[in-house]
């Protein structure tokens, strides 16, 4: 497997969850190839040796390279972490801009020597776009084999759902993320559940029973977590970031357990009257490595309204990058 932007802080909570099983299994034994720009090799030289010395039976062996037709090569999984941060000043539109470009190159490499079977998970902002700008550039590959991440913003939302109802937080299931990892992404509990001890199953609406909550503070704390994150530490999200790649994949690799469902950025196939042809966040079940987004569920007026607003957010950015890449 491949992970894109390696030398930073992300890749380096995540590389020893990769090494030790927490991805694939305890079984399953890995060949990792770390990409980053030239300046980071140095650094990157660093993390190789870190991991080296942890001795881990499951990953057989560490390339770090410079070059991303090097780093693809027969990849089954390309985690593309790697992106130009946002800074100070930066408007959203700026981000996709410099963004474009990257993920225009490492589709078209993805597209050159990666396994035509490879799994793409992009998790560099705005991620969303940026899957679609790579999935553009790499026609060989289905585009159901390229996703973004939600499941940072998925288990934020199961984080703030079981501390509202008083309960651990592997209690809750079938939360939902719809649409952009943005501000405009639709957290949504209307078909979540929370196990009770004894093994019965309560919608997690009546355990809340705060419908104010439920379409309020709940959803505005899940979309502006990240910047609170960065507010609070100066930095971005990493620890969770990488665990939610980690889940993303293990979901993807594994499988998700019956009756319940993850959200991920998927290739929309006009499933709820969402556009064709956006990387949108559905909920999601998995079998055999083969992702399907769950479908018939209600949508109420208020999820419509929320659905579509982070539709419109992405049908903007898709026009952009595309004008970007294409130009």
């Amino acid at each position: 497997m491949c992970l894109t932007g390696a030398a930073g802080q992300i890749a380096y909570s995540l590389v020893y969850m990769i090494a030790k099983g927490d991805m694939f299994g305890p079984d399953q034994p890995i060949i990792l190839s770390l990409l980053d720009i030239t300046p980071m090799m140095e650094s990157l030289g660093g993390l190789v040796m870190e991991l080296q010395d942890c001795s881990v039976p499951l990953l057989k062996e560490v390339i770090a390279t410079d070059d991303a037709t090097v780093a693809f090569k027969d990849c089954d999984f390309a985690l593309l972490v790697g992106a130009m941060p946002r800074k100070e000043g930066m408007q959203r539109k700026d981000l996709l801009e410099a963004n474009a470009k990257i993920f225009r190159v490492q589709g078209q490499a993805l597209d050159s020597v990666a396994k035509k079977s490879v799994k793409v998970l992009v998790v560099g902002n705005p991620a969303n776009t940026n899957a679609l700008i790579t999935a553009e550039f790499a026609p060989s590959i289905p585009k159901t084999q390229f996703t973004a991440l939600t499941r940072l913003d998925h288990n934020r939302a199961l984080f703030q759902v079981a501390r509202k109802a008083g309960v651990p937080a592997q209690q809750v299931k079938n939360v939902i993320i719809w649409g952009n990892h943005s501000n405009t992404q639709y957290p949504d509990v209307q078909h979540a559940f929370i196990v009770q001890a004894d093994g019965t199953k309560v919608p997690a609406e009546a355990a809340i029973n705060d419908a104010a909550w439920v379409q309020g503070e709940f959803i505005t704390t899940v979309q502006n977590r990240g910047a609170a994150v960065i507010k609070a530490r100066k930095l971005s999200s990493a620890v969770s970031a990488a665990k939610a790649i980690s889940d993303h994949v293990h979901s993807w690799f594994l499988g998700t357990p019956e009756g319940e469902w993850t959200s991920m950025g998927v290739w929309s196939d006009g499933s709820y009257d969402i556009a064709p042809g956006l990387i949108y966040s559905f909920p999601v079940t998995i079998k055999d490595g083969v992702i399907s987004i769950v479908k018939g569920l209600s949508i109420n007026d208020f999820s419509r309204q929320k659905m579509v607003a982070t539709q419109e957010e992405l049908l903007g950015e898709r026009e952009q990058a595309l004008t970007i890449t294409k130009a």
